[in-house]
């Protein structure tokens, strides 16, 4: 049990947002608004819409739905929520909330907001945490402490997880936030494009692209997959191929 692992995935988590907010400053791509907007849609539509959604059809045990153990309808209903809640959380941001603000500039500024938000509370909230959870391991008070909110079995396994994880496990972790942030702010310009020229398609592309992106960790999430690298290449891939998308779309949003 190293605290260096948790601590790593803090830093990367923190550092790749505040160096994309600096970049995008330096070129003079950026503006405050469409970033808090960003802000307040992922944690509105993410953080308590959909997760009123998941307490109402996900099993306590966290890997199948209420009405049904199968778990393909578990991977559906996974992928499709988030999916739908954050890019129609986008679509109601750009078209409501941002009136006269869909310049390319807006759309990365959104998506820096969004992205950003869920790597600190993903990332850094997560590490921290953690490392709490290792503070009261070591001092011997994690079974007391954890006593009334969990069961033996769960307290031992989650012992268990922390004290067994890898320290190259918390910087995947971490890298994975900065796949994550490029991919929200391609799905933030190709929304933005379908509100500038009225073509609601976008965003149903967009719903599809996201939904696809967490087929991997809603099939690991169930069971289905069990190499957790395999999933983690997925989403790799998805950010390589974001990056192509995201050029795409800086040519029709400035031109």
């Amino acid at each position: 049990m190293n605290l260096a692992g948790p601590i790593s995935q803090l830093m990367i988590s923190l550092i790749i947002p505040i160096a994309f907010f600096l970049y995008f400053r330096k070129k003079q791509q950026f503006a405050w608004k469409p970033l808090w907007i960003g802000v307040a849609v992922f944690v509105l539509f993410s953080q308590v819409l959909e997760k009123l959604l998941h307490i109402a059809m996900i099993d306590q045990s966290g890997t199948a739905l209420k009405w049904t153990d199968h778990p393909a309808a578990f991977v559906l209903y996974g992928a499709l929520a988030a999916g739908v809640f954050e890019e129609l959380g986008r679509y109601v941001g750009f078209r409501f909330w941002l009136k006269g603000r869909h310049e390319y500039k807006d759309g990365l500024s959104f998506g820096l907001g969004h992205g950003g938000i869920e790597a600190i509370l993903i990332g850094v909230i997560g590490a921290i945490y953690t490392l709490i959870l290792m503070q009261l391991i070591r001092s011997g008070t994690f079974d007391e402490t954890l006593g009334a909110a969990l069961s033996a079995e769960q307290a031992s396994t989650l012992k268990e997880q922390i004290m067994n994880t890898p320290f190259a496990f918390y910087v995947l972790g971490g890298l994975e936030r900065g796949g994550a942030l490029i991919f929200h702010i391609t799905m933030s310009l190709l929304v933005l494009l379908g509100v500038r020229t009225n073509r609601f398609r976008y965003v149903l592309y967009a719903i599809a692209i996201h939904a696809l992106l967490d087929v991997a960790p809603a099939m690991y999430q169930a069971g289905i997959l069990k190499n957790i690298w395999a999933v983690e290449g997925v989403l790799a891939l998805f950010a390589v191929a974001s990056l192509f998308v995201w050029n795409k779309l800086k040519r029709k949003l400035v031109e």
